[in-house]
């Protein structure tokens, strides 16, 4: 019973889960809403072209017209709800990307009926899973799917099935693949697939063999090698424009992060040479914040590249920021001036911003480096101006936001916390005094209203804890002493 009992508070709080998103509903603007609808509008009227051009018999006739219209239309809405359930940070250059792919293939299967429909379905559904997630281009192939005419030589049902058994593998794959080479693995074995499979249910016609050429390639469906060659030729195409999709619409997908996360990139370079002790900082709070990230099933590789951007502002002047000073001598003591010092700081938040335009980083990734500091107050140099003067306002020694708009940037930002406090601490400390230092930075952001935005559960809060004293007790870890000989060579 009391299986039964955890296994329905199990269901429970995963549902509860899914209906709380990872990230802030992005807004759409009026205009971009209409023309979104426009072009929905637009494509219930070609979907509905078979029955249009057919002459009206009977008011029934119309009736099934108007019911296929809307039924579309419904399905397109259905289409933008489930992308933006998926992904809630979608813009409104993804939502056209979207259904501007399925405009293209309501022309195509209408007016190009020689082509196979797995080379009109298969590469567009493997954009959609790359940059807007699986689910969403399941739901794209469903709906494009819908009302698929038949072709002058008569449509086998066969090919429908095989098409969408295709797709869905490509939506699967898709959504999971992290790296360009695993495209071009998938460009190889589903057209395989497709072939073997229009094989089996279709069989082959050997007379194609001896008629294969550029002219049938286009012009013959049903032929299963050229639907199969163009079907492959048209998804290495859609995996070398890939790269210029997520520049023109702001695409973030896996292998697109990975390869941000290569740290011989020349700004990772460049933060590594010219602001060292930023640079060990930051891979410190990767390690953390991907473990943090992990325990509540986020997007550790996003987490992971927002971590090691962050602090790329710090760039602008190293020397002014703790990390990189070498003791002797500290800038903001020279300057002794706390209001410009917080001008300082606010700078490597602005100045970060900029950067991240001019080396062209995805939105996603950007948007760690003004909301890993929320509008936290700085607070040593607050109090160093109420020395000096105890009416002068806080709002000078605040950073200016926005707070954390996602899960993944609210765990960099305690993370961020956590670090220097659990970096100072003793090597002999317990795990109970690094777990109530933990508790105290995370509940002192949640006090400050730095977590409004984010909608953690208690128990999501309480799994960073535990994962953040996990990473805590690995790094920590002790040295054995060496034993040195007479010479004080080692042993």
């Amino acid at each position: 019973m009391q299986n039964h009992t955890r296994l329905i508070k199990k269901i429970n709080n995963l549902w509860i889960k899914s209906q709380v998103p990872m990230h802030k509903l992005t807004n759409i603007n009026k205009i971009d809403s209409f023309l979104i609808i426009l072009v929905c509008v637009i494509i219930s009227i070609i979907t509905s072209y078979e029955f249009v051009t057919k002459p009206i018999y009977n008011f029934s006739f119309i009736v099934s017209v108007i019911i296929n219209f809307f039924e579309i239309f419904i399905c397109c809405g259905v289409l933008l709800y489930i992308s933006k359930k998926e992904d809630p940070t979608i813009n409104s250059r993804q939502i056209f990307l979207l259904i501007g792919l399925l405009l293209i293939v309501e022309i195509l299967k209408i007016n190009l009926k020689t082509i196979s429909p797995l080379s009109i379905i298969v590469p567009p559904t493997l954009i959609i899973s790359q940059g807007m997630g699986t689910i969403t281009a399941l739901s794209w192939v469903s709906i494009a799917l819908i009302n698929w005419p038949n072709s002058l030589n008569g449509m086998n049902e066969y090919l429908l099935l095989i098409t969408f058994v295709s797709s869905c593998m490509v939506a699967f794959l898709g959504g999971n693949i992290r790296s360009r080479a695993q495209l071009l693995q998938v460009s190889i074995l589903v057209p395989l697939g497709a072939f073997l499979g229009q094989y089996f249910f279709l069989g082959i016609d050997t007379n194609n063999l001896y008629k294969f050429n550029i002219q049938t390639l286009i012009s013959r469906q049903g032929n299963i090698i050229s639907d199969s060659f163009l079907l492959a030729a048209l998804l290495l195409l859609a995996i070398i424009f890939m790269p210029i999709l997520e520049s023109i619409f702001g695409l973030v997908t896996k292998a697109r992060l990975l390869e941000l996360a290569d740290q011989e990139k020349p700004l990772l370079r460049r933060l590594s040479i010219e602001a060292p002790g930023t640079f060990e900082h930051t891979l410190l709070l990767c390690g953390l914040a991907e473990e943090a990230t992990r325990m509540i099933g986020g997007n550790v590789d996003l987490v992971r590249t927002g971590a090691l951007y962050h602090d790329i502002g710090k760039l602008h002047a190293p020397s002014w920021f703790i990390e990189n000073q070498d003791g002797s001598s500290n800038p903001h003591d020279e300057l002794d001036n706390p209001l410009e010092s917080a001008k300082i700081l606010q700078d490597h938040v602005d100045k970060g911003i900029q950067i991240a335009r001019k080396y062209r980083l995805p939105q996603p990734v950007a948007n760690f480096i003004p909301e890993h500091q929320g509008t936290l107050k700085m607070g040593y140099f607050l109090f160093k101006a109420k020395e000096k003067d105890k009416n002068i306002s806080e709002k000078n020694f605040k950073y200016k936001g926005p707070i954390p708009q996602s899960k993944e940037t609210a765990i960099l930002m305690l993370a961020d916390g956590c670090e220097a406090a659990l970096r100072a601490m003793d090597m002999n400390a317990s795990d109970k005094e690094a777990l109530k230092i933990i508790s105290k930075i995370i509940n002192s952001r949640i006090l400050d209203g730095q977590l409004l935005d984010s909608n953690f559960s208690r128990g999501e809060i309480y799994l960073i804890k535990i994962s953040f004293l996990n990473v805590w007790k690995r790094v920590r870890h002790r040295r054995i002493q060496y034993p040195t000989a007479k010479d004080n060579s080692f042993s």
